[in-house]
């Protein structure tokens, strides 16, 4: 042994002290139980280790628990001549040999193990640590048992009538002399092909076959235990697919690695071959017209009536396939509807489980042709699957019918005439049909503005009735464009407002569709076009006219003069919010003069702007209705006065403002009196008064005066009797 090595006891030292992991091997846990003949692995691989990445391996066996001299060395992964010259043939042979699995993983493997092989096998690893540490070796003890499996069976009856049952007898036997369990399984070979019925153990489970897992929950298949080791398997009511050679296999089992149950060795044995003679079922068919179609879209039902069926298997079901083979190639049939043994259909339909019908809901000309009906009967075999058995034809039917093409008329009716700017416009699209069932429409309402020019599409209709707007319609005038079905085959199209651009012919463009069932995609019948309406109509925009006047043609100073310049419409007059004017208001001193100037002017939007003559000029403009302007003066000058107005609309043609003709009024000529006599009536009475009432005055205060104010109260009197002094005063 290597010097390298040491005992399991010698290997153990403490992994605190030492600092770091240790070693450590493992081999597949035992006691592994072998039948002597067959193969044993014992794989070995070791952990947390330092060194190389690739350990090496020495196996070794010795006959007790400890490992001794007595030894054998049985082979090395790195010395080819490690082995012991009583086992140097066996690994020459191959029948021992040491396989690597990874660079710390190896397997021993006995292809043929023998008695004398049992014992317990060592797995060492040499030392490549710089610490000794953990285990360096590890045993397995093997055992082997000689090998006492016996597998027997019974011939099963070469022939079995259709839908009888077939028992297959299987035995298997064993000497128990260590904790070992049996299993049996039957597997069958048809072809080249082998398939697995049923498996029983080795824990007492029942595992049917991949195939046969509907047919045993079904109770088709199902294990009869009996004594001794015998198994029996019955499976019911045979078909033709049950026939072939059956195998009865018997293996024994050891359960190990905590619970893996390990195969030690398996017997098969060979039951022999079983045909299933097939009784095939019989009937009648008979195949009839229920609905003969007359035209094109009208439905069409054919029956097969299946009689007199014998020999149908128990459980056995009916199939139906329908062929259709068209009057233009009576060479080619193709499959338009089937009914399997499954009760999967696609797409005809059955009644009773002898009657199969089929259905075409809208019969179309390259429906015509010849029908035939296949009938076909089915089983389940024993794998739980439907199997044909077999396959009646029906002599053919003739659906024909003579073509008549759908047709479509269209004639389009002038409901409200466009003749101004403005207006509305509609018309009714009519359809008439011939050959034609239950149908939709898609409409399209298209235009042109001359019988040369581009076609232009303004609204579309679906069958669906949804509705979009065509390439040609400006986006702006979406709102007064409407499409409406009014009826069952009648479409109403209105425009509102037309105007000048929308000039020209319209017309509906129809299109019928009709579906093969309901819920299905509309499929196109055929179209037509209705006949030209027009919209013709001139721009005859409003007339206007104007008018002036003046309450007085004469007015004195100071006062305010009115004049009223007024406006009226005739023709085709727009709304109110639809009407602007620009009035203008001139004077001229000269009758009659040419030169003239601007006193006051309002614009469309009623901004007024008047022109300053002097400090005490107050003019302005009122608008008192719609179409009348007032113009106030408080000084007015002697002269001509006129108005001039320009007329603005919304043109209902064109959609846009248009400006009219300037329209002049007829002048008026205001003079100002001066009343000279009126005007000094009143300075003369007062000055009159004035003057009467001062001299009156002067009268009085002089009188007073006299009186009071210049008398002498000291004078004497002279004496009239004398002469008078003389004397100064």
């Amino acid at each position: 042994m290597s010097p390298a090595l040491l005992r399991s006891s010698e290997l153990f030292i403490s992994l605190s002290a030492a600092g770091c992991s240790a070693r450590v091997v493992t081999v597949s846990p035992g006691p592994l139980i072998r039948v002597e003949g067959q193969p044993v692995s014992i794989s070995c691989d070791v952990n947390d280790y330092s060194g190389p990445r690739e350990q090496d391996f020495e196996w070794v066996v010795s006959k007790s628990a400890v490992l001794d001299d007595t030894a054998i060395k049985i082979i090395s992964t790195f010395d080819s001549s490690y082995s012991d010259k009583s086992l140097t043939q066996r690994v020459a042979s191959g029948d021992i040999s040491v396989v690597r699995l990874a660079d710390n993983q190896v397997e021993l493997k006995i292809a043929e193990v023998k008695s004398l092989d049992a014992g317990f096998y060592w797995c060492q690893t040499p030392s490549t640590d710089s610490v000794i540490s953990g285990n360096y070796e590890a045993r397995v003890q093997v055992t082997v048992i000689p090998n006492t499996l016996k597998v027997s069976s019974q011939t099963p009856t070469p022939k079995v009538p259709e839908g009888n049952d077939l028992t297959l007898s299987c035995n298997v036997t064993r000497t128990l002399t260590n904790p070992t369990y049996l299993s049996v399984s039957w597997s069958v070979k048809s072809g080249a092909a082998s398939e697995e019925i049923l498996t029983f153990g080795p824990q007492g489970d029942v595992s049917p076959g991949a195939k046969f897992v509907r047919h045993y929950a079904d109770g088709g298949i199902r294990l009869v235990p009996g004594k001794n080791g015998l198994f029996e398997l019955v499976i019911t009511r045979v078909t033709t697919s049950d026939s072939g050679t059956y195998t009865c296999s018997g293996a024994e089992w050891t359960n190990e690695n905590e619970g893996r149950w390990v195969k030690i060795v398996e017997s098969t044995k060979e039951m022999g071959t079983v045909g299933v003679i097939p009784t095939e079922p019989s009937f009648t068919l008979t195949p009839k017209p229920v609905l003969n179609p007359q035209m094109t879209a009208e439905p069409t039902e054919l029956a097969c009536y299946v009689t007199d069926i014998t020999n149908l298997p128990l459980g056995g079901r009916l199939g139906v396939t329908w062929e259709h083979t068209t009057l233009s190639d009576p060479q080619t049939s193709d499959t338009i509807g089937s009914l399997d043994g499954n009760g999967n259909l696609v797409p005809g339909s059955t009644v009773q489980p002898s009657t199969f019908r089929l259905q075409i809901l809208r019969t179309q000309e390259i429906d015509m042709g010849q029908y035939v009906c296949t009938v076909s009967a089915w089983t389940v075999s024993s794998q739980g699957v439907m199997v044909k058995v077999a396959e009646y034809k029906s002599s053919p039917l003739t659906v024909r019918w003579e073509p008549k093409r759908p047709s479509l008329n269209v004639v389009a009716k002038r409901l409200r005439e466009a003749s101004v700017g403005g207006a509305t416009f509609e018309m009714s699209c009519t359809v008439a049909t011939e050959n034609l069932g239950e149908a939709g429409y898609s409409v399209l309402i298209q235009t042109q503005e001359s019988l040369e020019s581009n076609v232009k599409t303004i609204m579309t209709l679906s069958p669906d009735n949804v509705l979009q707007h065509g390439g040609a319609t400006d986006p702006n005038r979406r709102d007064s464009l409407v499409l409406i079905k009014s009826g069952p085959a009648e479409f109403r199209f209105r425009l509102v407002g037309v105007q000048l651009t929308d000039r020209g012919f319209y017309w509906c463009d129809i299109t019928a569709w009709t579906k093969q069932q309901p819920g299905q995609a509309w499929t196109k019948a055929t179209s037509a076009e209705s006949n030209k309406v027009r919209i013709d109509f001139q721009e005859n925009g409003p007339s206007f006219s104007i008018a002036i006047k003046s309450d007085d043609t004469t007015v004195y100073p100071l006062k305010t003069a009115k004049m009223e310049c007024s406006l009226s419409v005739s023709g085709s007059s727009p709304k109110t919010d639809d009407l602007a004017y620009e009035v203008r208001w001139f004077f001229t001193r000269l009758r009659g003069g040419q030169t003239t100037t601007q006193v006051a002017s309002a614009d469309r939007f009623g901004v007024v702007k008047t022109e300053t003559r002097n400090s005490s000029s107050e003019i302005s403009i009122q608008r008192t209705e719609t179409h009348t302007y007032l113009l106030h003066s408080r000084q007015v000058s002697v002269g001509e006065y006129y108005c001039v107005a320009t007329p603005w609309y919304l043109s209902a043609s064109t959609g846009a403002w248009t400006q009219a003709g300037e329209l002049t009024s007829s002048r008026v000529f205001l003079t100002v009196r001066f009343a000279v006599w009126d005007s000094l009536q009143l300075p003369l009475l007062y000055g009159a008064s004035a003057s009467i009432g001062v001299g009156l005055f002067s009268l009085v205060l002089g009188l007073v005066c006299a009186q009071w104010c210049c008398r002498n109260t000291a004078h004497t009197p002279r004496s009239r009797n004398k002469l008078m002094d003389l004397e100064m005063d």
